[in-house]
């Protein structure tokens, strides 16, 4: 549980920081780069081949490029088309697609996944909500393919260190998750990126620094660990608390035009979530035993 909370920490001052300091001045692809690379460069010199199954690795490459390379192609691509506000409201779907995709690997129907991961969403809807402007269906359907594979990626790397079980410590390991994100964001700034929107200031570049080291390659590492200590509808949860955190962040430090109300009643619905997803493991326990 410490392990979520430490990282919807980092990633709700994260997202303040990033649309701030970066967003609109600095090429969104080469932010993603620079941050796989960071991570990258901190696990790989700590980690090993030798003894782990193949499908490990390939799982892990697998995630890495799922949750940072396909997501930011996806979400970057979403910005052409879609307000800041209309993004923050449709990013708020992440749980409930962690509670499907799980459900659906699983082969079976988890009626309080689904119902805590809509509660957790209805709170960020309230939280977020926006009226839509615009064309905005094109970006609607491409930020859902964000949210998705971003929500396939925690899913699969909680599964699957859930079955290999691995002895050796997370640090050994990871590094084959930010290969696989680092090999995909080259790629995707290879063809996409802009080189003439690289970071200009020394405050773009130290935030870029501290973005790799502790957001990305510290709360990536806190995410699949913390993942793998709760159940996948604390999971689901947890993906929406960076929307109320974020926007306290935002609140206090730049200022913010989310009426107080809507920011406690959003935080209220989450609240539920969070006992709807302590009730549901209670009852399953119950009957299983």
């Amino acid at each position: 549980m410490w392990y979520m909370l430490a990282v919807t920490l980092l990633w709700g001052s994260s997202f303040s920081l990033t649309g701030h300091i970066l967003a609109g001045h600095v090429d969104g692809f080469f932010s993603v780069f620079v941050r796989t690379l960071i991570a990258a460069i901190v696990f790989v010199p700590m980690m090993t081949w030798r003894g782990l199954p193949a499908k490990l690795i390939v799982g892990l490459w697998l995630c890495g490029a799922l949750q940072f390379g396909i997501t930011y192609a996806l979400a970057y691509q979403s910005f052409r088309l879609l307000t800041v506000p209309e993004m923050l409201l449709f990013t708020t779907l992440t749980p409930l697609y962690i509670g499907l995709i799980n459900n659906a690997l699983d082969r079976q129907f988890n009626p309080w996944t689904l119902l805590a991961a809509a509660f957790a969403v209805s709170g960020g809807m309230v939280i977020h909500y926006h009226g839509l402007t615009g064309d905005f269906w094109r970006g609607f359907w491409i930020l859902q393919l964000a949210n998705a594979t971003f929500a396939a990626g925690q899913v699969i790397c909680r599964r699957l260190l859930l079955a290999r079980h691995p002895q050796l410590g997370m640090t050994k390991i990871f590094g084959h998750f930010f290969l696989g994100a680092v090999v995909i964001s080259a790629l995707l700034f290879g063809f996409f990126g802009h080189t003439d929107q690289l970071p200009q200031t020394p405050l773009q570049w130290g935030l870029l620094v501290y973005l790799g080291l502790i957001a990305t390659a510290l709360g990536s590492l806190w995410l699949a660990k913390g993942s793998t200590l709760v159940s996948v509808t604390a999971l689901a949860i947890f993906n929406e608390l960076h929307v109320p955190i974020g926007l306290v962040i935002n609140l206090l430090f730049w200022g913010s035009d989310v009426p107080l109300i809507r920011l406690v009643a959003g935080c209220a619905l989450i609240a539920v979530a969070v006992g709807i997803n302590y009730l549901g493991a209670a009852h399953i326990r119950a009957r299983q035993a």
